[in-house]
């Protein structure tokens, strides 16, 4: 448990291929279903403080109370995903707390020396950022808030798991719309 932060509640993995990706993650470890978006909802997108045009598709799952979100990048625009990637790495990018305070949150990381390295929404609501705290890989540190209607679709998918018989793996109906 972070003393800052509290505890872990995503772990972001940045893939290459985002379908091998979520295959390994149901026939090897048999988490699922996974909630697949080709291209997410964000908007407000900006990388170092500037816009940035990037495009993702995500996928979430939850192995426990543990969500696991796999990205795969799908244009060149900046962004942290894109440098972890043309570092080399492919797998655990980011870890995410979770919050319902964002914006104190937020500040109090700011206050505490935290730059933000990318940032945007989730749809209307659900801000995130993800703060430039890289000194391995895996380290990056995402804040997230979940207040919204972002908080009760990670509530479905972690839902959704606890029951899951292994039928109907990947899923294409964000749990957003639903």
């Amino acid at each position: 448990m972070s003393r800052f932060f509290g505890a872990v509640t995503q772990n972001g993995y940045v893939v290459r291929d985002i379908q091998a990706a979520m295959r390994h993650w149901i026939e090897v470890l048999d988490v699922g279903p996974w909630y697949y978006v080709e291209r997410a909802p964000i908007v407000d997108f900006s990388y170092k403080g500037t816009p940035s045009p990037a495009e993702v598709s995500i996928a979430l799952a939850n192995s426990g109370t543990l969500q696991i979100e796999l990205i795969q990048q799908r244009n060149d625009g900046p962004s942290m995903y894109r440098d972890f990637l043309e570092a080399g790495h492919e797998g655990l990018q980011h870890v995410a707390y979770w919050t319902t305070t964002f914006e104190a949150d937020l500040a109090r990381a700011l206050d505490a020396g935290y730059a933000i390295g990318q940032s945007g929404r989730v749809g209307d609501r659900g801000p995130f950022v993800y703060f430039q705290t890289e000194g391995h890989p895996g380290t990056v540190v995402e804040l997230s808030d979940i207040s919204g209607p972002k908080g009760r679709m990670f509530q479905r998918i972690a839902e959704a798991a606890r029951g899951w018989d292994g039928t109907d793996p990947i899923r294409t109906v964000w749990p957003m719309d639903e």
